[in-house]
C-alpha cells in the first residue's frame, strides 16, 4: 500500500495507538482493494477476509434481511461484529460508490486484540458487557458455588455441645452445621457456644438443637458472591449455608470471601441496614450516584451494576418495612412487599421512581385494615424522601387498588388474561415483572406459577400482550439512521430508557410469558429464552449483545452526567458518540426493531 495511505490509517484511532515498529511490520499485511458501486464486499453469513477499514469511498451495510444497518463513509471500519462472535459476517456491505478499502487479515487482527490493549478496548468496546469480558472476576460475577466450601462438616441435633466444640477445635472450624433427617435444620457457630452456652452456664451434654441458631439464612448454588457479601453485611452473619432444594450443598464465611475484593455497594448495604430513621437512608441513597460512576469507572458490565444499585434499594426498603413495624407495632395479618418495574427486575439505574404494591394474607376485611394504609404510607413516603420518588401512574401499594388479599390479586390476574383490553396489558405487563422484597414470600409461590401457566395458555391473551410489546418504538429513521427528539427540552438526544432499554425489556417479558419463565430479569429472560429455543440462536445472541450495548451506553451517559455536576438521565445526545459507536448503536436499534417485528409475525426468530 502507498505510504500516504498508511500515514492516513495511522492517525486514524485505535490505529494511532499502535507503536511504530508495530504498524510497520503490518504494512506487508495489509490489503489494498478497490470496490465498485453496487459491488458487494462479503455477504452476511459468509466467513470474513479480516477487518474493511475505508480509506475513499462509502459502505451501505445491511442485515440479513436487507434492512440498512448504517451507511459509513472514510475513516470507518466495518467487519468487526462478526470476528468478535464466529468469524462468519453478521451483516451485508456493498460500495455505495468508487470506494478503496483496506483489509488487516483475520490473523493480524487477533493478535493485535491480544498484544495492544488500546486496540483491543476499542473493538470489544460493543461487547464490553457480554459473557466472557476481559474483566478480572469479582464478587459480582462469582457464582456462590465457586466461593462455597463443599461437603461442610455437620452433626446431629441431639450432639452434646462438649461434641460439637471438640469437633470444631478438631476440624479447626468455627461452625458446624445442623442436620435433622438430612435437612439443615440449624448452624451451630463458636458464637453461640460463647453467648448461649457458656455464658449462661449450661451443662457440658446439652444438646446442640437448643443453642443452635434455627432455620439459619441460606442462599442457593446459583446466587453471586455480592448476594453472601449482601446477606451478611445486612444480617450480620459470618456464616452462611448454601443450600440445592432440601439438600446440604455448601458453607460460606466471612473468610472465604477475603480473597475477592468486595464493591463499595457492601458500604452502601451496611450503612441502610444499621439506619434508624429516614434521614441516614436518605443519606445512604444520596451516594448512589457516586457508586454508579465508580462501578462505571471500574470497568463493570451494566447488569452488574444495575444488580448492585437494586440490592442497595432493596435493602432501604426492608429497614423501611422494620421501621414501620417498630411505629406501628404488630400486622394485624399477614404480608408482602413486592417490587415491580425496574427494582422488581433488578434494573435500577441513578433514576429510578418507585413501583411496589402488597399482597395480604386472606382475612376477612383485612383490605380495609388501617394499619395496613399507615404502613404502607410510612414506607413510600420514606422511599421518596430516599429519592425513589412516587410513581407517576400510582403504581404503588399506598393505592388500595395494589394493597389486597391474595384472593383479590388472583382475581385481578384471572381478569387481565380473560379480557386483554388496554389497561390490562398495561397493568400485566407491570405486574409481571413482580419480586418480593419482604415479608411472607409463601403468599407468591403459587400465583407466579399458576398466573404464567394461564397466561401463556390463552393465545388471545398473548397476542395482546404482544401487540403491546411493540409499543416502544426503537429511535430509527426511515433509512435507518438514528432519530433524535426534533424538538423541546430533550432535543437532539434519544431516550435511552422508552426507547432504548425498554423495547427489549418487553420482549424479553412475552419470551418468559411464552415459555413461562420464572426469572423477572431482562437478560436472565434473554439468556433462558435462548437456552429453551424460543428464540434462534443467532437472534438470541444479536439480541443479547444489542441489549448489553444500548443499556450500557445508557449506563455511561450517566456517569458522564454525575462526574460533570449534573443529575442523572436517560438523554442521550448521539452526536457526542465517536463514528463508531454511532455505528453499532444504529446495528443494536435494528437487532431490536427486527427481533420486534418477528414476535409480530409469530416467530420469536432472527435468522
Amino acid at each position: 500500500m502507498r505510504e500516504d495511505e498508511l500515514t492516513y490509517l495511522a492517525g486514524r484511532h485505535p490505529w494511532d495507538a499502535l507503536p511504530a515498529d508495530v504498524l510497520d511490520a503490518l504494512r506487508p499485511e495489509l490489503t489494498r482493494l478497490t470496490a465498485e458501486k453496487g459491488q458487494t464486499i462479503y455477504t452476511a453469513g459468509a466467513p470474513l477476509d479480516g477487518l474493511y477499514f475505508i480509506l475513499s469511498g462509502g459502505v451501505e451495510v445491511t442485515d440479513p434481511a436487507g434492512s440498512l444497518v448504517s451507511e459509513l463513509h472514510a475513516g470507518n471500519t466495518f467487519g468487526e461484529r462478526g470476528l468478535l462472535r464466529d468469524g462468519l459476517a453478521a451483516t451485508t456491505a456493498t460500495a455505495t460508490g468508487a470506494s478503496t478499502l483496506i483489509c488487516l487479515p483475520v490473523a493480524c487482527f487477533e493478535s493485535l486484540r491480544t498484544s495492544q490493549p488500546a486496540f483491543r478496548a476499542f473493538f470489544d468496546r460493543s461487547r464490553s458487557a457480554s459473557d466472557g469480558g476481559l474483566q478480572p472476576p469479582g464478587l459480582a460475577q462469582v457464582r456462590v458455588d465457586a466461593l462455597m466450601i463443599r461437603d461442610p462438616v455437620t452433626c446431629a441435633p441431639d450432639t452434646t455441645i462438649r461434641a460439637a466444640a471438640e469437633l470444631m477445635r478438631d476440624q479447626r472450624i468455627s461452625c458446624l452445621c445442623v442436620l435433622g433427617d438430612d435437612r439443615l435444620t440449624g448452624i451451630l457457630t463458636l458464637r453461640d457456644l460463647v453467648a448461649r452456652a457458656l455464658a449462661a452456664g449450661l451443662s457440658d451434654d446439652t444438646t446442640v438443637d437448643t443453642v443452635m441458631t434455627k432455620a439459619p439464612r441460606t442462599l442457593p448454588p446459583s446466587a453471586i458472591g455480592s448476594d453472601v457479601l449482601h446477606m451478611m453485611v445486612e444480617h450480620r452473619l459470618g456464616h452462611l449455608p448454601v443450600v440445592d432444594g432440601d439438600r446440604l450443598a455448601g458453607i460460606v464465611t466471612q473468610t472465604d470471601l477475603t480473597r475477592f475484593q468486595a464493591t463499595t455497594s457492601a458500604g452502601l448495604v451496611g450503612d441502610a441496614a444499621r439506619a434508624t430513621n429516614v434521614d441516614a437512608l436518605a443519606q445512604v441513597t444520596a451516594r448512589i450516584p457516586a457508586l454508579l460512576a465508580h462501578l462505571i469507572a471500574t470497568g463493570q458490565r451494566h447488569d452488574t451494576i444495575t444488580r448492585l444499585i437494586t440490592d442497595v434499594s432493596d435493602v432501604v426498603t426492608r429497614r423501611l418495612l422494620t421501621l414501620a413495624q417498630e411505629k406501628l407495632g404488630p400486622a394485624p395479618a399477614g404480608w408482602l412487599w413486592l417490587a415491580c418495574g425496574s427494582q422488581g427486575r433488578r434494573e435500577q439505574t441513578g433514576v429510578s421512581d418507585q413501583d411496589n404494591c402488597l399482597i395480604l394474607e386472606d382475612v376477612p376485611g383485612i383490605a380495609d385494615h388501617p394499619w395496613f394504609r399507615d404502613f404502607a404510607a410510612f414506607v413510600s413516603d420514606g422511599l421518596n424522601a430516599c429519592g425513589y420518588v412516587y410513581c407517576p401512574g400510582d403504581m404503588m401499594a399506598t393505592n388500595p387498588r395494589w394493597r389486597q388479599p391474595l384472593a383479590v390479586w388472583r382475581e385481578y390476574f384471572r381478569g387481565w388474561i380473560a379480557q386483554p383490553g388496554k389497561e390490562a396489558q398495561m397493568l400485566a405487563s407491570v405486574m409481571f415483572d413482580l419480586r418480593p422484597v419482604g415479608g411472607d414470600a409463601a403468599l407468591f409461590e403459587g400465583l407466579q406459577k399458576d398466573v404464567l401457566k394461564a397466561a401463556s395458555g390463552n393465545s388471545i391473551f398473548t397476542a395482546h400482550m404482544a401487540g403491546n410489546a411493540l409499543t416502544h418504538a426503537t429511535p430509527l429513521g426511515l433509512l435507518r439512521g438514528i432519530a433524535v427528539i426534533s424538538s423541546g427540552e430533550h432535543r437532539k438526544t434519544i431516550d435511552t430508557k422508552h426507547n432504548g432499554v425498554v423495547p427489549v425489556v418487553d420482549l424479553g417479558r412475552m419470551y418468559a410469558l411464552q415459555g413461562q419463565i420464572a426469572q423477572v430479569n431482562t437478560r436472565a429472560r434473554l439468556k433462558a429464552a435462548l437456552a429453551a429455543g424460543i428464540v434462534s440462536a443467532r437472534g438470541g445472541r444479536d439480541l443479547i449483545d444489542a441489549y448489553d450495548l444500548i443499556a450500557q451506553m445508557r449506563l455511561e451517559h450517566q456517569a458522564r452526567q454525575i462526574r460533570d455536576g449534573h443529575a442523572p438521565d436517560n438523554y442521550l445526545p448521539p452526536a457526542g458518540l465517536s463514528d463508531f459507536d454511532r455505528s453499532h448503536l444504529r446495528d443494536a436499534f435494528v437487532v431490536v426493531k427486527t427481533m420486534q417485528s418477528a414476535l409480530m409475525q409469530g416467530r420469536g426468530l432472527l435468522g
